[in-house]
């Protein structure tokens, strides 16, 4: 799951919360902590029409996760509601997917999932609340099938929290057809440091 360790215990060490509650996603990465200058780049970004950040970052993420990106087959963002797409007028982790996509040269697949149900922003919520706010929120439409299909699939966001959103998403390419499951996001809030009550946006 990708959570940093004080030490490394080697290859293949499961963490103890991969082995209680097994994750429907392979591996997930994270180039950085969000903390400090990685979370105001996460919020430039996000609320700030900050896309030309989106490069900078893309590039930390594939350092990242080199290993990912050896093994995709093709990049699939997390989709924005299209209300909010159209409020927002771009979808970060498609901004970001483009990129690492690009330069890894691993098909981009920017459609492949549909956000199908309004979900209420996670800002607030705690670990279940999050689970339950994504819950069937994410298909993958007949018309995309084609693009997973058989496939592995590298799942790109710009921030992993909880991992609701990418639990919920993954469900969603796995039963349309993926193989398997990859997560590769910019940033990673630590275990320890989730607060369902920060009112900062993530």
């Amino acid at each position: 799951m990708g959570t940093p360790f004080a030490h490394d215990f080697g290859a293949g060490f499961l963490s103890a919360e991969a082995i209680a509650n097994p994750p429907p996603f392979a591996r997930a990465r994270a180039a950085v902590a969000y903390s400090g200058v990685a979370r105001r780049m996460v919020q430039g970004l996000k609320f700030h029409d900050r896309t030309d950040l989106a490069p900078w970052m893309a590039r930390w993420m594939l350092r990242a996760g080199t290993e990912l990106t050896a093994d995709a087959e093709v990049v699939v963002p997390v989709p924005l509601h299209w209300r909010r797409f159209f409020w927002r007028q771009f979808n970060q982790s498609a901004e970001l997917a483009r990129t690492v996509a690009s330069l890894s040269g691993v098909p981009f697949a920017a459609t492949a999932v549909r956000r199908v149900k309004r979900t209420r922003q996670q800002i607030g919520l705690g670990q279940r609340e999050r689970e339950d706010n994504v819950r069937a929120a994410f298909v993958v439409p007949p018309e995309a099938e084609i693009d997973i299909r058989g496939r592995r699939v590298l799942l790109i966001d710009d921030v992993y929290t909880t991992g609701a959103t990418v639990s919920a998403v993954s469900r969603a390419l796995r039963k349309g057809g993926a193989s398997a499951v990859d997560v590769l996001t910019f940033a990673r809030v630590l275990p320890g440091d989730f607060r369902p009550d920060d009112t900062d946006p993530i």
